[in-house]
């Protein structure tokens, strides 16, 4: 399992830093966004724009936690986004940064 995932709930450990990977395009869409990842092939559908947002917001704060509050996910939210972040860790979508 990748470093930085929580192994109980499969969420994201959100006081890390992370960004989408170099491999991976973003597209928005009006449902939220197209993620496909060119050296594997895959390609992910996020259905809420502001995931997308958190998403894209990855790279220019801190944490994690920090780019979900920034893109307005609430306390009662970040469980359910947490764990949609840890699945794109799994699936190599987004990588941990190695400037944090």
């Amino acid at each position: 399992m990748p470093s930085g995932l929580d192994a109980d709930r499969r969420a994201l450990d959100l006081d890390a830093a992370w960004r989408l990977a170099p491999n991976v395009a973003l597209r928005p869409e009006s449902f939220g966004a197209l993620l496909y990842h060119f050296g594997t092939r895959r390609l992910s559908f996020l259905k809420s724009r502001r995931l997308a947002e958190a998403v894209t917001a990855l790279a220019e704060h801190p944490t994690a936690r920090d780019a979900c509050a920034r893109t307005g996910v609430g306390a009662d939210e970040l469980p359910r986004f947490a764990e949609a972040l840890g699945t794109l860790a799994r699936t190599g979508m987004i990588v941990r940064r190695a400037d944090a």
